[in-house]
């Protein structure tokens, strides 16, 4: 079996099914090496095991909403897609939601996926309680009463347990407005990186870096919320005239609607639409998350790195994530700048620069995301989260025969 890039394959020696959280539990017990899969978009080995891989698939009972306690009650095997379309059959949403509606909810927490938006943090900033079944075989309940324990198991890179359940805050539906502007001059970006980021609900530049302009801006706005409609210039950038993709030469077509026709937050905060194969397929993707007051700093360094990138790139994608007080979180106390990049299939030539792009974005702090590829290791990660070694700690109590762990999580929690 193979990740969604196809990029890798999972070395599992076997793949079970498991229908009820019980089953799951003795499953779980009874391994010596296990991890969860879910809906294989990470593009490195964090889910990875030569052990037994469990998909939660058959562990997808209906979501349940809690009306009284603002919440809504889902398996962590489900999308966002469907538990989108669950909510607003129902009259409720979510406050974001990332640029892929395709992806699992407990695989985007677990991870620290994001979508963007000065005021938006991460999604794992919407969980309210996670139930997890422990190396042990254990089933527990954790909500923000739990402290750490809390704050650890969310965004836990798989580390202290399978998901099985979370509780996700909820709010009424609401409208949002899609627009799109194109060359976006980079000195206006530059000049105020801020007042471009925060002009809109979520915001979004995509770029190769090259020349004087940001290719195009995504630009997501609340109906409710005063100016949502479309202008003819946004901070120096004219609307385009007909949809697009962000991926140049790409149909429109698996893209949500755009032209500034308000639809239903589930259609438009996703750059891409649940019916359709999303994205591109044949790529790779890099994240890295700084604090913002230093994203002009960092644009300027990728920006000379233009020669290096551009000829690897697709698209790289510049975001903003509020901060969460998650531990292992990237966006961890801080409001931060998502600079993606996706690829083209080029393995080797991309592991081969993101070294020389960690080194230039070192200075200001850049946490990578951690389903995506990167270079660091332990010894560069523990100085960029506080909570590391308490981390550690808790994956070294519950789970002491290193159950969950893997090639990947002993490089990046253990140096190993």
């Amino acid at each position: 079996m193979k990740n969604w890039a196809g990029n890798l394959g999972y070395r599992a020696a076997r793949t079970e099914h498991p229908s009820t959280v019980a089953e799951l539990q003795a499953l779980i017990g009874a391994a010596s090496s296990v991890k969860a899969l879910g809906s294989r978009h990470c593009f490195n080995t964090i889910a990875d095991t030569a052990g037994t891989h469990v998909v939660l698939d058959k562990l997808a009972d209906e979501p349940e909403i809690k009306a009284a306690a603002g919440t809504v009650r889902v398996a962590g095997g489900l999308s966002y897609g469907v538990v989108g379309a669950y909510l607003q059959e129902r009259g409720y949403a979510l406050a974001n939601l990332a640029s892929l509606p395709h992806i699992s909810v407990a695989g985007a927490v677990q991870t620290g996926t994001h979508g963007s938006g000065v005021g938006n943090a991460s999604l794992a900033a919407a969980v309210r309680a996670v139930e997890l079944v422990r190396a042990s075989g254990e089933a527990v309940r954790l909500t923000a009463d739990d402290g750490g324990e809390f704050r650890a198991a969310v965004v836990g890179l798989g580390a202290l347990g399978v998901i099985t359940h979370l509780d996700l805050a909820i709010e009424p539906t609401y409208a949002v407005r899609q627009q799109v502007y194109v060359r976006l001059p980079w000195e206006r970006v530059l000049a105020d990186f801020d007042a471009v980021a925060s002009d809109g609900y979520s915001v979004s530049l995509f770029t190769d870096y090259t020349g004087d302009a940001v290719a195009q801006v995504w630009r997501k706005v609340r109906d409710d919320t005063p100016g949502a409609e479309r202008r003819a210039d946004f901070h120096g950038a004219p609307a385009a005239t007909a949809a697009m993709h962000p991926l140049p030469g790409m149909s429109a077509d698996n893209c949500t609607a755009q032209l500034d026709v308000p639809g239903p937050w589930l259609d438009r905060l996703p750059h891409f639409r649940l019916e359709f194969t999303p994205s591109n397929g044949a790529e790779l993707q890099t994240e890295y998350l700084l604090p913002r007051g230093h994203a002009a700093a960092a644009l300027r360094e990728l920006r000379a790195l233009a020669p290096v990138l551009a000829p690897k790139l697709l698209v790289s994608e510049v975001r903003t994530v509020a901060a969460d007080d998650f531990w292992l979180s990237p966006s961890f106390g801080r409001d931060s700048v998502a600079l993606h990049l996706t690829w083209k299939p080029l393995q080797p030539q991309v592991e081969a620069v993101l070294p020389l792009i960690e080194e230039r974005l070192a200075a200001f702090g850049a946490r990578p995301h951690w389903g995506k590829l990167f270079a660091a290791d332990a010894a560069a990660l523990r100085p960029l989260y506080p909570g590391f070694d308490d981390f550690r700690d808790l994956a070294a109590k519950h789970d002491p025969t290193g159950k969950f762990r893997n090639p990947f999580l002993d490089r990046v929690l253990y140096g190993a």
